[in-house]
C-alpha cells in the first residue's frame, strides 16, 4: 500500500482574509495518459471552456500524452508534455522507450512535474482522476502546492470502476489517505442517477462534503480546419466507427466489418476511425478487408472528430467517457460496444445508458455475430436518439466548473452534493 507520508506543514489559504474565494488567475492540470486519449480529452475540454469565458486566465496541462502536440487548444492553454509510458497487456506498465527502466521514467515525470508546478505557481489545479498521479508521482508536487496555498481539485469521470475491483486499487495506492490530506473537493464529472464512483470507497463523511456531481462535460462543435480532407464517403449518410485511441479496440472493429460481410444490404456505409493506437499489423489486415466491401472507408486518427460525428446518422463506439459525452453532446444514435477488461468502467456506463433509454447495447462477450451487428447497424437510423429522455443536470458539467473556478453563475440542479438522485 502507498502511503501519502506528511500532511503539509503551512496552513492552506484558498481563501482571501475576507472569507472569499481566492482569485484564480492560474489553473494546473495534471493528466497522467499512460493510455488512450480519455484523460487528455477530458483535461483539454475543461481548459478550453475555463479559458473561453476569462482571458486573464492561464491554464497549463501536463500530460503524458504523445499525441497532444495533435490537438489545438486555446489561447492561453499551453502544455508540457511528460516522458511517455504504456500499458502492457498484462495491465502492467512500461516506459514508452523500452530502453529505459519504468522506475527511471517515473523519477524523471516526479520531478518534471515539480519544476513545473514551483515555476507555474498555480492557483488552483486539478488531479484527473489519480489522487497520487501514475506511481505516486504528484505526491511531491501536492504537498508544494498545498503548503502554498494552492486549490487542490480531484477531478473523477463517472465511473472508475467495478467496486471490487475500485477498493482494492485505492487501497494500494493510499488513494483515500491522499483525498483526506490534500484535496479541497472531489469533483465527479457524471450524475448520480448513473452512478455514484465513490459510494463503494467509504471515504466517510468528510470526504463526501467536499464530493460534488457536476454533471457531464458538454461538448461544442469543433470549429474545422481550413483544409479538410474528409473520405468521399461522408459526403451522403453514413455510420462513424470509432473505438477512441484504438489500442484496445480490434474487437469492435473486427465486429462491424464482418457484419458488412456477412450482410451487404445495411443501408448506410460507415466510416471507421482506427484511432492513433491500434496496432499496424491488425490495421494492415482490416484495410484490406474494408477495400473489399466497398461500403466502408477508414482514417486513422482525426483530432477533430467532432466534425464527422456532427455529420454522421449514428455512431458505433465502445462507450468511454469522452465518447459518451460526445453522444450526449451531438444527440447521436448509437450502438455502444464497451470492453470489460481489465476494467468494466465502460460496461458499467453502457448499461446504465441503455437502462434510461440514451443508447444501444451490444457485448462481444456474447460471440460477435456479424448478424447481430448488423441489425443492430440497420436499425440505427431510426433508433430513438438521446435528447427523447429528459435527465436533469446531465450535461451541465463544464458550466459548474466554470462556477467553481471563477464564480460564474451555476445551473439551479447543477451543484449537487454526493448521494443526490433528483
Amino acid at each position: 500500500m502507498m502511503t501519502v507520508l506528511e500532511k503539509p506543514s503551512v496552513t492552506k489559504a484558498s481563501h482571501t482574509e475576507s472569507g472569499a474565494p481566492r482569485l484564480v488567475r492560474r489553473v494546473l492540470i495534471y493528466s497522467h495518459d499512460t493510455f488512450g486519449l480519455g484523460h487528455l480529452r477530458r483535461s483539454r475540454a475543461i481548459a478550453n471552456a475555463l479559458v473561453g469565458c476569462s482571458r486573464d486566465l492561464q491554464i497549463l496541462i501536463v500530460s503524458g500524452s504523445p499525441v497532444v502536440d495533435s490537438f489545438a487548444f486555446l489561447p492561453g492553454v499551453s502544455y508540457v508534455r511528460l516522458p511517455g509510458v504504456t500499458k502492457r497487456t498484462d495491465g502492467g506498465y512500461a516506459s514508452l522507450d523500452p530502453a529505459t527502466p519504468l522506475d527511471r521514467t517515473v523519477a524523471e515525470r516526479t520531478a518534471m512535474i515539480l519544476r513545473t508546478a514551483e515555476a507555474f505557481d498555480p492557483d488552483l489545479a486539478i488531479i484527473d482522476k489519480e489522487p497520487t498521479g501514475f506511481h505516486g508521482e504528484m505526491l511531491p508536487s501536492l504537498r508544494r502546492l498545498a503548503a502554498r496555498g494552492c486549490r487542490l481539485i480531484l477531478g473523477l469521470r463517472d465511473i472508475l470502476d467495478d467496486p471490487a475491483l475500485l477498493v482494492p486499487e485505492w487501497e494500494r495506492k493510499g488513494g483515500a489517505e491522499a483525498v483526506r490530506t490534500f484535496y479541497d473537493e472531489v469533483w465527479v464529472y457524471g450524475i448520480a442517477r448513473i452512478h455514484e464512483p465513490a459510494a463503494a470507497l467509504g471515504l466517510g463523511p468528510e470526504i463526501e462534503a467536499r464530493l460534488h456531481y457536476t454533471g457531464y462535460l458538454r461538448r461544442e462543435a469543433a470549429r474545422a480546419a481550413p483544409v479538410r480532407h474528409d473520405p468521399d464517403l461522408t459526403r451522403a449518410p453514413f455510420i462513424l466507427v470509432t473505438p477512441g485511441g484504438g489500442g484496445d479496440g480490434a474487437g469492435l472493429i473486427d465486429w462491424v466489418i464482418s457484419a458488412y460481410e456477412a450482410d451487404p444490404g445495411i443501408a448506410l456505409p460507415a466510416l471507421i476511425a482506427f484511432g492513433p493506437f491500434l496496432d499496424p499489423r491488425i490495421r494492415h489486415d482490416f484495410e484490406a478487408r474494408i477495400a473489399r466491401t466497398g461500403r466502408l472507408a477508414a482514417i486513422t486518427f482525426d483530432s477533430e472528430i467532432e466534425v464527422l460525428m456532427l455529420k454522421a446518422a449514428g455512431i458505433v463506439a465502445m462507450g468511454g467517457y469522452n465518447t459518451f459525452c460526445e453522444i450526449l453532446s451531438f444527440d447521436l444514435r448509437s450502438i455502444l460496444v464497451p470492453r470489460t477488461e481489465p476494467r468494466r468502467e465502460q460496461l458499467i456506463r453502457a448499461r446504465a445508458a441503455e437502462a434510461l433509454g440514451l443508447a444501444q447495447v451490444l457485448l462481444e462477450e456474447d460471440g460477435r455475430d456479424p448478424l447481430q451487428m448488423a441489425a443492430a447497424l440497420r436499425a440505427l437510423p431510426t433508433q430513438a436518439p438521446p435528447s427523447r429522455v429528459v435527465v436533469p443536470g446531465l450535461l451541465d458539467g463544464l458550466a459548474v466548473i466554470r462556477a467553481r473556478v471563477l464564480g460564474q453563475a451555476a445551473p439551479v440542479a447543477a451543484l449537487r452534493r454526493a448521494g443526490s438522485r433528483s
